[in-house]
């Protein structure tokens, strides 16, 4: 069976630095601690999930839970970023399945789902689209078709459906995986708050810090 890591690409939850969206109605350190919950809430489902190994590609300095091991982000935008992510965490005979830290509402479940289907003969690539009209999710047989993305202007209303095209024009048989919500705005963190435990690290977060007036 077709080994598969998991990659989390993330930022250090700097206030200032961190889902800048938020503000207002929060402030920068409010919305620094949604992000570290967001987080969190990844880092323990990716760790749940059955992964040959789970690595954080991260921008910034923040200490990554047991079982994970940390590869620094480089590149100057987010495509050269994610290509070098994939690049930088090659290992032989292994597909890398590359999410990120603002879908906390991901499940173990869910993941082992994406797992299975990239491992899966029928198969190249995962996809997993977003409702903004990004991703959230991109699994990849072999890393080095990373570089169908360099020339994908991401996070635009298209990035997911420039991506898909991308993918196949490099002759790859993409497979989708369910559609999810992430969050950017006050009002998108309230919706995904409402899909997670109650008791998440983002359930409580969003609680606390995002004012709930926002969401009506």
């Amino acid at each position: 069976m077709t080994r598969v890591q998991l990659l989390v690409i993330a930022k250090a939850p700097v206030p200032g630095r961190v889902k800048t969206r938020l503000c207002p109605p929060c402030r920068p350190r409010q919305a620094a601690l949604v992000a570290a919950a967001a987080l969190a809430d990844t880092l323990a489902a990716g760790s749940a999930a059955p992964f040959d190994e789970r690595i954080l590609l991260l921008a910034g300095d923040h200490r990554a839970p047991a079982g994970w091991r940390t590869v620094p982000q480089r590149g100057t935008g987010l495509a050269e970023r994610l290509i070098n992510g994939y690049a930088d965490t090659t290992a032989p005979g292994t597909a890398s399945l590359l999410i990120g830290m603002d879908t906390p509402q991901v499940t173990p479940h869910l993941l082992a789902d994406a797992r299975r289907r990239l491992a899966s003969t029928d198969a190249d690539a995962v996809l997993g689209l977003a409702e903004d009209g990004g991703w959230w999710a991109l699994g990849l047989r072999d890393p080095a078709d990373a570089e169908a993305l360099r020339h994908v202007a991401m996070s635009t209303p298209d990035t997911g459906v420039h991506t898909l095209t991308a993918l196949r024009r490099r002759g790859l048989r993409p497979m989708p995986l369910p559609l999810l919500r992430d969050v950017d705005t006050a009002a998108d963190a309230h919706e995904v708050a409402a899909l997670c435990a109650p008791r998440s690290a983002f359930a409580r977060a969003v609680s606390a810090h995002v004012p709930a007036t926002v969401h009506a």
